[in-house]
């Protein structure tokens, strides 16, 4: 016989530990040095040195161009979460997504000046900026 052990479902009346802050942006009119749209290697080492400003944590990192003229994609992963970036040189728009988790501490205001920081470097003249609170 089969020693089964009693499955006790977590319900809602346990607090939530990890919530988190996800800062969106479509980024239009960008009037930004080229290489932020063009060179995935510049790019790359751009926001890596914001993340390290922002006093979050670099576990690893991707980017990619899409060749002569192309924009680049590209992602942070942080300990805390993630920040993405993709950009659209032929029309001056860029996508800007910074999440944060906040398990052991307020990650907010590093995630807020991440997103900030980035944002001015592109100097949009039509951000679309969206704030979710995830819990």
């Amino acid at each position: 016989m089969k020693n089964f052990q009693q499955v006790v479902p977590i319900t809602a009346a346990v607090p939530r530990q990890a919530t988190g802050l996800h800062l969106i942006g479509d980024l239009y009119g960008c009037l930004c040095d080229s290489r932020l749209m063009l060179d995935a290697a510049h790019l790359e080492a751009f926001c890596k040195a914001r993340v390290a400003d922002a006093g979050l944590t670099s576990v690893g990192s991707l980017f990619h161009s899409f060749g002569e003229g192309g924009g680049v994609t590209g992602v942070v992963v942080l300990a805390e979460s993630h920040l993405s970036i993709h950009t659209w040189p032929e029309a001056g728009y860029v996508t800007l997504d910074v999440y944060v988790c906040n398990y052991s501490t307020n990650n907010r205001p590093k995630a807020q000046k991440l997103f900030d920081d980035i944002q001015a470097a592109f100097s949009p003249s039509d951000p679309h900026l969206h704030r979710v609170e995830r819990a």
